[in-house]
């Protein structure tokens, strides 16, 4: 393992970090359900989803939870494979930590909270976007950065590969 892999897995670390430090102070000054205006279009709130995005599978018995922690953890483990033989890039280790930092983050809540915790709430009148949080914010940004990455001119890629192997 080389020393800019664990510089990846430092950045994933540090999603978490911050996905639970605000959370922590979420729970810490805020009831379930209770919402803070902090601006008319945006909110604080306090909402535990137990299902996946946009509450997938919420309603079902609990099942759902040991689902959605394997499934993170394999997901992690596949991304910590492709982290490590893509780690001399930029786009795609950026996008993979983010991604784990961000799972890494909800698997945590599954286990201590037995749900998500979301809190953030973006709306405009009675209309709103799901409550999400810090991770699922980490994820999407790695999701579309892995995507843009991808799909973007072959050219490009071996640039950004070309780039990082030669320390000059």
């Amino acid at each position: 393992m080389t020393r800019r892999f664990f510089g990846w897995l430092e950045l994933a670390a540090l999603v978490v970090a911050l996905d639970q430090l605000a959370k922590w102070l979420v729970l810490s000054r805020l009831d379930f359900g209770e919402a803070v205006p902090v601006t008319g279009f945006f909110q604080l709130v306090l909402v535990y989803n137990p299902g996946a995005a946009f509450s997938f599978l919420a309603d079902h018995s609990g099942w759902q939870r040991w689902f959605f922690i394997t499934l993170a953890l394999v997901v992690c483990g596949w991304l910590l494979a492709m982290l490590r033989h893509h780690q001399r890039e930029r786009a795609l280790p950026l996008a993979f930590s983010l991604i784990i930092g961000g799972a890494v983050g909800n698997v945590i809540d599954r286990i201590v909270h037995g749900a998500v915790v979301d809190f953030l709430y973006f709306h405009i009148g009675r209309h709103g976007w799901p409550a999400f949080n810090v991770a699922d914010s980490a994820i999407t940004v790695g999701v579309a950065l892995m995507l843009w990455a991808q799909f973007r001119s072959p050219r490009d890629a071996s640039r950004d590969t070309s780039t990082s192997e030669n320390p000059s």
